[in-house]
């Protein structure tokens, strides 16, 4: 009898055991799997970076919106990313030296100074993918995509805007009598040439007696010659004034905003991103560097990286664009709103065809 309930009472533990044991390995696998666990597997092992310009992060322009390409890159595909910031411009090579030895591809050398600097570094590190932003290769690199923008076609809709507003006096008491606008350029190189050529253009489609004078500060850092040059144009005449000149334009914001004149800005939305800008920042030419650079990523995730291309991008592709009016948004005319959205289409269906050069 002893025998007997021994052995009942050992299977009744054994069950016992057994149920207790099911759930507990049921957990375990729910918690260490890929449907319910804390952990996941990463989304993609590519790693992105990018070297900056001298003009370095928190220039409020290109390498600012390259950042945000990478960042969004990081936050919708998984990518681990990194920056290296160049005080000098013999610090370009060495900075790529570095991400690429440390595993990172594509690696993006944002402005059109390093394009030299790519070409060669491309050679040396063939399994690296380069994204070039606003540089143009003559052949491409295999490896090397160049990231472009049709400036010229933003920067004449800011021309539509400067050579009306000159006129309209309602719109600020900035606005003199003087029709005269001005434009801020960073170096005397083709690049600059195109938004100063597509601004003239616009401006003069719209009002052809307005005076542009244009003044080049020598580099895209100098915040004080920006604001020097600012005063002069606003000493001679210049009511409206827009800059492509990176950080330099930055002082000739502040100019604008002590000695009474309108500004456009450039690359950002400038509205929002120098802060207390509201009552001079008219409106800004935006190039969506942002875009290209997340768009160039998603691709080499995708196994699709186009190397030995140049992109580019214009109205049409959403590239370059004009940001909202902001604080001015109600005392914009609607003629200069309809000269602007004319403008546009005329440019996207080919009937207005802006010149890149003056």
């Amino acid at each position: 009898m002893n025998t007997k309930w021994s052995r009942i009472l050992a299977v009744a533990l054994a069950l016992t055991l057994l149920v207790a044991f099911v759930p507990g390995c049921a957990k375990k696998t729910t918690d260490e799997g890929t449907t319910g666990g804390e952990t996941e597997e990463p989304k993609t092992t590519v790693k992105a970076a990018m070297v900056t310009d001298v003009g370095g992060l928190g220039d409020k322009s290109f390498n600012d919106l390259s950042y945000e390409g990478l960042k969004r890159a990081e936050q919708e595909l998984g990518v681990e990313i990194k920056v290296l910031e160049s005080k000098e411009i013999t610090d370009y090579e060495s900075n790529i030296d570095q991400l690429a030895n440390a595993g990172y591809s594509p690696i993006f050398a944002v402005g059109f100074l390093m394009t030299d600097t790519v070409s060669k570094m491309a050679t040396q590190y063939p399994d690296v993918q380069f994204g070039g932003v606003d540089e143009f290769f003559d052949p491409v690199p295999p490896n090397v995509v160049g990231l472009t923008f049709k400036e010229h076609e933003g920067s004449y809709l800011a021309g539509v805007v400067a050579g009306l507003a000159t006129k309209e006096k309602a719109l600020s008491d900035k606005i003199n009598d003087k029709n005269v606008i001005g434009f801020v350029g960073g170096m005397d190189v083709p690049l600059i040439k195109k938004f100063e050529a597509g601004f003239i253009a616009g401006a003069k489609s719209v009002n052809p007696d307005v005076q542009v004078i244009s003044l080049y500060a020598g580099n895209f850092t100098d915040q004080a010659k920006g604001k020097e040059l600012g005063y002069s144009l606003i000493e001679k005449g210049a009511d409206v004034i827009y800059a492509a000149a990176g950080a330099v334009g930055l002082g000739t914001i502040e100019a604008c905003k002590e000695k009474g004149a309108l500004f456009i800005g450039v690359d950002a939305d400038q509205y929002l991103t120098v802060p207390n800008t509201g009552d001079v920042m008219l409106t800004s030419m935006m190039k969506r560097v942002d875009v290209a650079v997340f768009e160039t990523i998603k691709a080499a995730v995708e196994g699709n990286f186009p190397g030995g291309t140049i992109k580019e991008f214009g109205l049409k592709e959403g590239g370059v664009g004009l940001a909202p009016f902001h604080d001015f948004e109600s005392k914009v005319p609607q003629s200069i709103k309809d000269a602007v959205e004319k403008a546009k289409q005329g440019i996207i269906d080919g009937t207005i065809q802006v010149p890149d050069k003056l």
